[in-house]
């Protein structure tokens, strides 16, 4: 089938991208879904920074590649052989497949996927198989899920089912900024009854991070440069909310932090702003050459822990009905990430927005693309 989506052509462009537009888009061909495979109408899709770092060249990928890993839809039809999904069912996408047999998928989440990763490193769905083509070749997946497009065919271990009062753009939120953000505090950090939580960086993942950690009844403190960001965050419910040089200066010292900004001296607030005997938490995605610089004797002396967490250390079949449950509560605000609506045709400019580090999560509409 023909489908419309946004193929990055290269890596590494100049910004802004408005004017070097990395993106193509146009019509492309979709294969039918193959075994253990299904076909996804896409509803709403989000802009997000592991996006944004295969733009910037920040992470190396193949291209040409149709971008997106942030998104839900309505499942359109089922590969043979088969499925437990059917269609009409309102999936959320996930940009880690997982096997469920490999020694990284019995560690809980902590570790990823090893077959999911080969797939997402190599630019295939789960099976090494391309279904997407341009002008007679093959135009690679993102994540497994490239979702920037009316589209898309992914492999079963790379969606979730939620139920169908699950409004299209809360579904795509829980699939990457939910899970990351949250799950960094769920599963790696793991505060305890009383325990403060500070968020340092407040983009999509840090805001998510902080709204879970609001809804599981921690006091929780945001740090971010932007002003704007701060009182975002003590509009979400946030006890204080400060610049990095403020956070410093107070003495303000937490059991767990979580960094979220994917920068080095991010990291290196974090760490200073942990409680001994606390516990730092990585899930930002900086440049592959930035190095940060942490006392080794503290580690020791105050018996500290930095942990990276990947995709918020989830398991995305156990984790997502957790943070359904906490919106359906009205404990988790999520609809309070989305910071703008864009057309498909404008992502270079929304890429541009987001590199300026002026939006939470902005969501692509899809509204006049599909016959």
């Amino acid at each position: 089938m023909q489908i419309i989506g946004a193929v990055l052509e290269r890596s590494g462009a100049e910004r802004p991208f408005a004017e070097s537009r990395p993106f193509t888009v146009g019509p492309l061909e979709l294969d039918p879904p193959g075994p253990g495979e299904l076909l996804v109408r896409i509803d709403a899709a989000g802009l997000c920074h592991s996006d944004l770092s295969v733009v910037d060249g920040n992470r190396v990928r193949p291209t040409p590649m149709l971008l997106g890993h942030e998104a839900s839809g309505i499942v359109e039809a089922i590969g043979d052989g088969g499925s437990d999904l059917a269609p009409g069912d309102r999936v959320v996408l996930t940009f880690l497949p997982r096997c469920g047999a490999c020694a990284a998928c019995a560690t809980d989440g902590r570790l990823p996927c090893e077959v999911g990763s080969a797939a997402n490193g190599a630019g295939t769905l789960v099976g090494g198989v391309r279904r997407l083509h341009r002008d007679g070749a093959d135009v690679h997946h993102h994540l497994g899920a490239s979702a920037f497009a009316t589209h898309a065919v992914v492999h079963r271990s790379s969606v979730v089912r939620v139920d169908p009062d699950v409004p299209a753009e809360i579904a795509a939120l829980l699939g990457c900024a939910v899970l990351t953000g949250g799950g960094a505090v769920l599963n790696a950090g793991r505060p305890r009854p009383g325990d403060t939580v500070i968020v340092v960086g407040l983009g999509g993942v840090g805001m998510a991070a902080l709204l879970v950690a609001i809804a599981l009844g921690h006091e929780t403190i945001g740090v971010d440069a932007m002003p704007a960001k701060l009182d975002t965050a003590r509009s979400l419910g946030a006890a204080d909310a400060l610049t990095p040089a403020a956070a410093a200066a107070s003495g303000l010292r937490a059991p767990v932090v979580i960094e979220a900004a994917g920068a080095a001296a991010a990291f290196e607030t974090a760490f200073a702003l942990t409680a001994p005997g606390g516990t730092t938490v990585t899930v930002g995605l900086p440049s592959p050459s930035a190095v940060a610089g942490i006392p080794p004797l503290t580690l020791t002396a105050e018996a500290r822990t930095v942990i990276g967490s990947y995709l918020g250390s989830a398991v995305p079949e156990r984790d997502l009905p957790r943070y359904v449950e906490l919106w359906r509560a009205g404990r988790l605000p999520l609809e309070r990430l989305v910071s703008g609506r864009i057309r498909l045709d404008e992502i270079d400019a929304g890429m541009d927005r987001l590199a300026a580090g002026a939006e939470l999560r902005q969501l692509i509409d899809f509204t006049g693309l599909r016959d």
